[in-house]
């Protein structure tokens, strides 16, 4: 006799939007998850474009949805921009109780796991746990068929002593001091006078010090004339960023199904990955048979093709990150954003056309036009310190 129908391994994002999914799709299964720590989410906030997901999608996603705009901006040296795409936050508190509530018998807290097989799981107190169908969504981990460099982040979300006055979220303000890469700000006004004030850079090292991002952040703060009277939470981590590599070594030897970013689903260049993890969970819902075989399949397939399908986001990437010097990426991405909305909110989704690739690189690179070329072109270094991310 087994436990469940599917086990997942993980109370992350890609785990909580699958499980929700097939409680919908597929009430009559039993759904195990499994996490290691005392909520679902971790300490995130995760973040889309209303383009970026189906109507079926935002339906799913609507009670996790914490904050909702109908409007964002960029700001760059030469300009400020407001785009008209609606913004969307999900919070991680928002995401443990809206999973908690609705799947009340399906998630075990404070639960470690020794290891997982195709068929069962092992827990750090020796219970074994089996299931016909067991999904690893442990989270990103550094492999020889990936080329990657960092994302890396600190947020505080704090509480001013007077109104902040913006109305919308700043998804870039790439004004801010550019040291050691891209740089840029990320503002969330969650209310009037309390705002998710994030410290964010595309670098070559996953090393964070906490301490400088959180200088920078209060030097922000100051400058803006924000007077902080308490810092409510705080987040930071480090993100992958794909420049290239080798889908087949990836999953090769893979026996478990690998769902979020453990199986490579986010956006090469942005890093979001909540519209992947809505896609995989459509997918795995779907299926006529839970296995882990049958998962494992479909996933494979699922990654090869986006893989195909990403390879302009990658070389974008490498242009991003090897071509000209590391305090002037910000040109790339400010050249980026003068470009047609529409072009941007596919860029966005995932769905950039044939055309907006030209246009993307249509006209004078933003960086020298020698270093553009052959960063498109070349393949990256082995990754400077492969350690796993957080």
């Amino acid at each position: 006799m087994t436990d469940a129908d599917l086990i997942l391994v993980g109370g992350g994002l890609a785990s909580g939007l699958l499980a929700l999914r097939l409680q919908h799709a597929r009430p009559d299964l039993k759904v195990l998850v499994l996490e290691s720590g005392p909520t679902l989410g971790g300490n995130h906030t995760w973040s889309f474009h209303d383009d970026d997901l189906t109507a079926d999608q935002h339906a799913l996603m609507a009670p996790l949805v914490a904050h909702r705009w109908p409007s964002q901006s960029v700001r760059f040296p030469a300009f400020e921009r407001r785009l008209t795409a609606g913004y969307n936050s999900v919070t991680s508190d928002r995401f443990h109780a809206v999973l908690t509530e609705q799947l009340p018998d399906r998630i075990r807290l404070n639960t470690a796991v020794q290891s997982i097989s195709p068929t069962q799981v092992v827990l750090a107190d020796g219970t074994t746990l089996t299931a016909p169908a067991v999904i690893d969504a442990t989270g990103f981990r550094p492999h020889p068929g990936l080329q990657i460099r960092f994302q890396s982040f600190l947020g505080l979300e704090l509480r001013f002593a007077e109104p902040h006055g913006l109305d919308a979220p700043v998804i870039m303000d790439a004004t801010t001091p550019q040291d050691g890469g891209y740089r840029f700000t990320y503002l969330l006004p969650f209310t009037d006078t309390t705002m998710l004030v994030e410290d964010t850079g595309y670098v070559d090292d996953r090393a964070l010090d906490l301490a400088e991002l959180e200088a920078r952040i209060s030097r922000y703060c100051a400058q803006r004339g924000w007077r902080i009277v308490e810092e409510v939470r705080r987040e930071h981590g480090v993100l992958p960023i794909t420049l290239d590599g080798d889908i087949d070594l990836l999953w090769t030897g893979v026996t478990v199904p690998r769902i979020g970013l453990a199986g490579n689903f986010f956006h090469p260049t942005t890093g979001y990955s909540l519209p992947d993890a809505a896609r995989v969970a459509d997918l795995i819902a779907a299926l006529p048979q839970l296995t882990s075989a049958a998962i494992l399949a479909a996933l494979q397939t699922h990654a090869k093709t986006l893989w195909r399908d990403q390879r302009f986001f990658r070389a974008l990437n490498r242009m991003l990150f090897l071509a000209g010097e590391q305090d002037q990426r910000w040109r790339v991405m400010q050249r980026f954003y003068q470009l047609p909305e529409p072009l941007i909110e596919r860029f966005y989704a995932g769905q950039t056309t044939a055309a907006d690739k030209l246009r993307i690189l249509a006209g004078k690179p933003p960086v020298p036009v020698a270093q553009a070329l052959s960063a498109l072109l070349r393949k990256p270094r082995p990754n400077p310190r492969p350690m796993e991310l957080s």
